[in-house]
């Protein structure tokens, strides 16, 4: 066997390697569905969702650590969600900590986009849907044990509260289990990248989040990291589903150090 044979097969062990330390292992393939029929049973899916989740309550800890030519500026805060259908949520600060320049140009911001997002308008317009993205199946990969396909979109409009990357779509539930991803349209001037990971957890019979992880790049230089847990969920669905009150506790787990 040559040298360059050799070099080839070296290379190749390396690169699998890297791929089983990092956890970015191959995506296996998919017959027999297309991404269409994907999308199509995600849409579905998430109808029927919005038909039984009647309410649901929870409490989020945010907590953003910013480096940058200013210094380090590092906040927290407690929130009280309460979701009601078809289309209201309602936020209660229970506590804050640290940078108030943070808490009220950040955390009571985000509240706020996410409040004017949650109208039936709104969701329509950033839905996961095919007037809103194009999608592309890449192949099949699981999340905790679970068979998901991860599939590529891309949005079709230039909208802050869409985004472009890859989420992966629980096979059995046909619900998002995952996303990695950056947004559209950059949220701000000043924001030169921003970087998502979102993962969802099943609560009872539904997918609701659990942890969201960005990363944002400052123009003027800096370095911005945000982390939204979830925990303590109380459900109610309509009478007769699988679960007409279910709870957990604690659904987030710590994404990284």
């Amino acid at each position: 066997m040559n040298s360059t044979r050799l070099l080839s097969i070296a290379i190749c062990a390396f690169m699998l390697a890297s791929a089983r330390m990092t956890g970015q292992a191959p995506l296996q393939p998919v017959t027999g569905i297309t991404s269409q029929e994907i999308v199509s049973r995600l849409v579905s899916n998430n109808q029927r969702r919005n038909q039984l989740l009647q309410r649901y309550t929870a409490q989020r800890q945010y907590h953003l650590v910013y480096t940058g030519i200013t210094g380090h500026r590092e906040a927290d805060m407690v929130v009280e969600v309460r979701y009601k259908a078809p289309a209201s949520k309602d936020f209660t600060v229970v506590s804050t900590s640290g940078s108030s320049l943070i808490v009220n140009r950040v955390f009571k911001k985000l509240l706020e986009t996410e409040k004017e997002a949650a109208d039936e308008k709104s969701q329509a317009s950033t839905a996961l849907t095919e007037e809103n993205y194009k999608f592309e199946l890449l192949g099949q990969e699981e999340i905790e044990g679970r068979p998901s396909y991860v599939l590529m979109l891309d949005p079709k409009a230039d909208n802050r509260l869409l985004y472009r990357g890859r989420i992966w779509i629980d096979a059995a539930d046909f619900a998002v289990a995952r996303i990695e991803a950056e947004p559209a349209k950059r949220p701000s001037f000043w924001i030169s990248h921003t970087r998502i990971h979102h993962e969802y957890r099943k609560v009872g019979e539904f997918w609701l989040p659990a942890q969201n992880q960005s990363t944002s790049d400052v123009r003027l230089g800096g370095h911005a990291q945000l982390s939204i847990s979830y925990r303590s969920y109380e459900v109610t669905a309509v009478p007769g589903s699988k679960n007409q009150v279910s709870t957990t506790q604690d659904v987030s787990r710590k994404m990284w150090k």
